[in-house]
């Protein structure tokens, strides 16, 4: 953290975040006895959830997880530290936190719309990540279009019977609960929405099946709902809210308010990774160093990644906001581009290496361009295609008229 940004600081904030930094540099994590996948969306096997699992138990338990959460729901108490628990994560390049859709969307969104009775229930075991979550919102006609939901729950007595089917669920496959968007209503199309925490693991009802992607990954599943009970006890908010809260879950999904904890990162810089990268692949004459226009590529690669850092930093400086919204709705489209645009980078250094994949002991970096390549897609059009966050910019911030 540059010495200007430390000085904004309060006396708290600057003691916690040493206190980070030191209980990282001394508990890192042992190497794990399984591959990792890039994030937590693409964790497929028991042995690589558990890893995750107990290491997340572990940041919770020494107050890096939640830290900004009340304390009566099982978090830290502080004000403003998880964002410095999260950049001292990544700083250190430990592992991720597995609970990701529990930790920036499910928690946040129920300590706005949740009940006291939800909050003391739900907020602790996915601070810990004892309890997984997945995420009900798109389906297989009502990807981008969240409003044309046609999973159904129809009320009966204090419970609500849900028919339908969702798709792209990340961690579905180990999901204990889902924030599930159903409609309730079919004569509104936003009022006939509600918002409910679905039991899914186990329950009787729902089937989740995973999909396999082009990277052989199967972290993606679609969850099948037939007959499922869900207690009233479980809708988040009013009957017919449920457009409002989902915007609350989108709004920390894209990256515009801070979530309960992210994790770590690559132990080495994407800019540096992609230089070691190109000093190390040979070419006819040299290495792929010596080719100008990569490493042109690679200098508008670091630009990016430090006006990234910059438009964060100015963030943090409301006088500097024109609009309290655009710095941090912009990070959804930039920081996915990004991570996209360094993974083709990195595929076109390898060059033809780059066809060698993972299980390939040949493979540059263990195979980690094209596996980043491929997963990048994803990204793109997770919380809304980056068109349809590009839209939003546009009507929102900028004032423009609304596409047809």
């Amino acid at each position: 953290m540059a010495a200007d940004e430390k000085s904004k600081l309060s006396d708290e904030q600057i003691e916690f975040q040493e206190y980070a930094r030191n209980w990282l540099a001394d508990n890192a994590p042992p190497p794990p006895p399984v591959r990792l996948p890039i994030t937590a969306i693409e964790v497929m096997t028991v042995e690589q959830r558990d890893y995750l699992q107990a290491w997340q138990k572990k940041c919770y338990e020494a107050g890096l997880v939640g830290c900004d959460i009340p304390k009566e729901y099982g978090g830290g108490g502080r004000e403003g530290c998880q964002r410095i628990a999260n950049q001292e994560m990544s700083r250190a390049g430990v592992p991720f936190l597995i609970n990701i859709i529990g930790l920036s969307m499910a928690v946040p969104t129920i300590l706005v719309h949740g009940t006291e009775e939800q909050k003391k229930k739900f907020i602790p075991p996915a601070l810990s990540g004892e309890e997984i979550w997945c995420q009900g919102f798109s389906e297989p006609g009502a990807g981008s279009d969240m409003a044309n939901q046609q999973t159904f729950a129809e009320k009966r007595g204090d419970e609500w019977i849900v028919n339908g089917h969702k798709v792209w669920t990340s961690l579905g496959h180990f999901a204990k609960w889902m924030i599930l968007i159903a409609r309730t209503s079919r004569d509104h199309k936003y009022d006939g929405l509600s918002y409910f925490l679905c039991p899914i693991a186990g329950h009787e009802g729902v089937t989740v099946r995973p999909l396999v992607k082009m990277t052989g990954e199967t972290g993606f599943n679609e969850v099948l709902f037939q007959d499922a009970v869900v207690h009233d006890s479980l809708r988040l908010d009013e009957v017919g809210k449920g457009w409002t809260v989902a915007m609350t879950t989108l709004t920390y999904e894209r990256g515009a308010s801070e979530g309960a904890g992210s994790g770590g990162g690559e132990k080495v810089h994407p800019i540096q990774h992609l230089i070691q990268l190109a000093k190390s692949t040979k070419r006819e004459s040299g290495t792929a160093a010596d080719d100008p226009v990569i490493r042109d590529r690679i200098v508008q690669q670091a630009i990016v990644s430090e006006a990234m850092r910059q438009s964060q930093r100015r963030a943090r400086v409301e006088a500097l906001c024109d609009h309290p919204m655009r710095i941090p709705l912009q990070g959804k489209v930039t920081v996915t581009e990004f991570i996209q645009d360094n993974a083709r980078l990195g595929v076109d250094i390898a060059g033809a290496a780059s066809t060698l994949y993972k299980l390939d002991p040949n493979a540059p970096d263990a195979g980690h361009w094209p596996l980043a390549y491929m997963n990048s897609y994803g990204n793109t059009i997770a919380a809304g295609t980056n068109e349809i966050q590009r839209n939003i910019l546009g009507e929102r911030v900028l004032g423009m008229a609304k596409s047809k």
